[in-house]
């Protein structure tokens, strides 16, 4: 299998790139780098740009507003942009719902959800984990009930991240409580200014509140905003999740973060020596190089591979690509904590004289490493990854 890129598809390469040269805000490329929470508005202006380019759902069929790139072309996209780096397309909105809608929904539907969320005229969220039912997400509780034009929902879920920005969040509710767990769900719409609902942020071991509780008292959703068909709900997340798993191995991330750790290991000086020098810090850096360039070639037949499956059924690799993408991310995280040693353990350092002995860009790593711990949870933990790849890969 060649796995290199055309003549055409470098070219295209080039001007991606130069265009996130040209139009990142730097202060934006800062944040990034220094593994900083960008606000919303500069989230939404920056995505702005993107959608004004064309290239606000990039990924998407042409006849909804995507560009009708390749599938080799999609991944060159989102690799530059990490590297960038730049925050990507609100991937609630853009990579979940989004294909979903155009994929399950009706024509009503998608003249009124799809346009919006190309541009982040509405900022969603995803409402599927709820306390006891992550990694076993087909035992979930939340209930939505028939009534008259109306479903009546209620129940809970957690760990929605950016919740607090949201306009509208997709929800699998139980919609047949006789069902078996995977069968009896649906796929339903709400609108977070609805009566009922309650977001409560939970902050994280870094600090900040990404994610969040909310609650459903008696919510009041048109029957209108089931998408596809009832009770098959479970069939349109396996098809979200399948995406997301791709997204979750983030090589364009992990590429700019070893680049940063080469950079600062060069500056920072531990034993009397650039910390780059370290033989043992050489050899752990190496290693992750490594699992890096074997995880890109993976990714890279992926997408060589992508339509192999059929609609909705994503190549059961992506799961190798979850769990390899997040233990990368994670040890690149470990690297840098590596490399500011001392300077890791308090956000505020003073010497004898009162000055700030820390950095200010160690302020965050600390933080990141911290907070990267989760993403061998999400989207199903790297444990249900290795069910997922024992069945549908290895046949057992």
């Amino acid at each position: 299998m060649d796995l290199s890129f055309s003549k055409e598809e470098l070219a295209f390469r080039d001007e991606v790139r130069a265009f996130f040269k040209d139009n990142v805000p730097a202060a934006l490329r800062q944040k990034l780098m220094e593994g900083r929470h960008p606000t919303k508005q500069e989230m939404v202006d920056w995505w702005r740009v993107l959608n004004k380019k064309g290239w606000g759902a990039p990924h998407w069929p042409k006849q909804y507003g995507g560009t009708g790139w390749s599938t080799v072309q999609d991944y060159i996209f989102n690799e530059e942009l990490q590297m960038a780096p730049a925050p990507a397309p609100l991937a609630f909105g853009v990579s979940m719902v989004g294909p979903v809608i155009y994929t399950f929904g009706n024509d009503e539907q998608k003249k009124r959800f799809l346009p919006r969320i190309a541009n982040v005229d509405d900022w969603w969220c995803q409402g599927f984990s709820e306390p006891g039912s992550g990694s076993d997400l087909a035992s979930l509780k939340t209930k939505a009930e028939k009534r008259g034009d109306n479903y009546i929902i209620n129940g809970q879920k957690t760990w929605t991240t950016l919740a607090q920005h949201a306009d509208w969040i997709f929800c699998l509710c139980r919609t047949d409580p006789t069902a078996k767990k995977q069968s009896g769900i649906s796929f339903i719409l709400v609108d977070m200014t609805s009566k009922g609902i309650t977001v409560r942020p939970i902050q994280t071991i870094d600090g900040s509140s990404e994610v969040n509780e909310v609650f459903f008292d008696d919510v009041e959703v048109p029957l209108e905003n089931l998408v596809g068909e009832e009770n098959k709900g479970w069939d349109y997340a396996k098809f979200l999740l399948g995406n997301e798993r791709t997204g979750i191995a983030r090589v364009g991330v992990s590429k700019e973060r070893i680049k940063r750790i080469k950079e600062l290991a060069a500056k920072v000086e531990a034993g009397g020596k650039p910390v780059i020098e370290d033989q043992k810090f050489r050899e752990k850096l190496a290693m992750v190089e490594i699992e890096l360039k074997a995880l890109e070639l993976t990714q890279l037949r992926v997408v060589a591979n992508e339509g192999k499956h059929g609609k909705g059924k994503p190549d059961p690799a992506s799961s190798v690509l979850k769990i390899k993408g997040s233990e990368i991310q994670q040890a690149t995280t470990e690297l840098l904590m590596s490399v500011i040693g001392p300077f890791a353990a308090p956000y505020d350092v003073h010497g004898d004289d009162g000055s700030n002995e820390a950095m200010d860009w160690t302020a965050q790593i600390a933080p990141a490493y911290f907070n990267t711990r989760k993403v061998s949870i999400y989207g199903g933990s790297n444990e249900i990854q290795r069910n997922i790849i024992t069945k549908a890969v290895l046949g057992l």
